[in-house]
């Protein structure tokens, strides 16, 4: 028997991320993204001390699609530490990594462009053998699909957005499909992608989606030929192949985005591969807390003293902490932002949120909720809950795309 071929998958690093966080004087950094290098920390010393025989990283290096000098440095900075190590790493192109026009360099070309050794970037769909120390490996890559690369022909110009999206679809399948048959049977071969597939669980990437969305059916992954599937682009860790004939695995991101990834661990998933064979395992990461804490005084004769409580009931050091106190209106003027703040002063980052509990028409500014949009009074809705008007476009958008489906369902029946 050989000896298996050890794969570090990790992936959605997004460095840039500064939610959350405060200017670090001594490095010039924000903490959060400190936080999210600190990870990357993490997955080069695994894979040195483990001896890893390839470093497959499925996408998103960083927060933007332009990112500043500063966050490149860092990332290369890591890259070149497994690079000095001899390990061979292959950077599969996230959405958060295309340029924004065809012609333009994606942020992780530069290490394509310097030759870096042991480095390959994966900015196409192409099937690669990567030679590592014990022995060869066929790594089929799938980068994020865009629709200018995948579907540029003249019949595809007058489409709908949902018949280009099924367009697209169609093409990533074919070219799995295409690949797997091109598979030599005694090597082992890996199919990595960065993209979503249908039924997967989706956390707060969509929050911060780049580009349009397609889901590749389940189905195009499960092909026996694949020894093992490395997907990058939802930051919830799950194997969507329970049986693992092959795994169809989403390595999740390294370190919490928001409160929506509150409850989830965070990780890399290290996999030794051969022939019908494959073992993986996932490594947990020591992401920075997320803490809620919800607290209704609404009946409370001593509300300031309920909510200390609540609070020492909880480890606030070193975490990221939201205090969401339901209030009446008539305690509003006692338990002010100026008297709440000083009991959270243990957290990392503290968020407040203060839901007074008023009537459905003083929230909607004396307009009866029936006289309003769905779309307006989710609207309301949202700047009730303390939302600010430049966090409001998400949501919005999402909703009102949604809606557009519902009623495209009833026009159908």
């Amino acid at each position: 028997m050989t000896n298996p071929i050890r794969i570090l998958h990790f992936a959605d690093l997004h460095i840039g991320m500064e939610n959350y966080g405060r200017l670090d004087p001594e490095s010039g950094l924000n903490q959060r993204v400190k936080d999210f290098l600190a990870r990357l920390d993490m997955v080069v010393e695994y894979a040195i001390a483990h001896e890893a025989d390839m470093v497959l990283f499925a996408g998103d290096a960083f927060r933007t699609r332009s990112p500043n000098p500063t966050h490149q440095r860092e990332f290369a900075q890591r890259i070149r530490r497994l690079s000095q190590a001899a390990i061979p790493t292959v950077l599969l192109v996230g959405n958060h990594d295309v340029p924004v026009m065809e012609q333009r360099a994606s942020s992780v070309e530069i290490f394509a462009t310097l030759a870096v050794p042991y480095v390959t970037v994966a900015a196409r769909p192409e099937l690669l053998r990567i030679d590592t120390r014990r022995g060869p490996l066929q790594l089929a890559v799938i980068p994020y699909p865009v629709r200018q690369r995948l579907l540029s022909r003249e019949q595809f110009r007058q489409m709908s957005q949902e018949a280009l999206d099924r367009a697209v679809s169609e093409v990533v399948v074919r070219l799995i499909q295409q690949f797997a048959e091109r598979l030599d049977p005694a090597i082992p071969a890996v199919l990595a992608g960065h993209f979503s597939v249908e039924n997967a669980h989706w956390g707060s990437e969509r929050n911060i989606m780049v580009g349009r969305d397609v889901a590749i059916p389940l189905s195009a992954l499960t092909d026996a030929v694949w020894d093992y599937v490395a997907l990058g682009h939802i930051h919830q860790h799950q194997n969507l192949n329970p049986t693992n004939d092959p795994p169809v695995v989403y390595a999740g991101s390294l370190e919490r985005v928001d409160f929506g990834e509150e409850k989830q661990p965070k990780g890399f998933c290290w996999v030794e591969v051969q022939p019908e064979m494959t073992v993986w395992r996932y490594v947990e990461t020591p992401a920075r807390p997320f803490v809620t804490i919800r607290v209704d005084v609404r009946r409370d004769s001593q509300p300031l003293r309920t909510i200390e409580r609540a609070l020492a009931s909880h480890t606030l050091s070193e975490a990221v902490v939201r205090l969401v106190v339901q209030m009446l209106p008539e305690q509003e003027s006692y338990l002010r932002e100026a008297d709440l703040t000083p009991l959270l002063t243990e957290a990392f980052f503290a968020q407040l949120n203060r839901e007074v509990d008023r009537a459905a028409r003083d929230r909607l500014s004396g307009l009866e909720p029936d006289a309003l949009t769905p779309l307006h009074l989710l609207e309301r809705y949202l700047q009730s809950k303390g939302k600010l008007d430049e966090e409001l476009p998400p949501y919005l958008a999402e909703a009102q795309a949604i809606f557009a489906d519902e009623d495209a369902v009833t026009t159908d029946d």
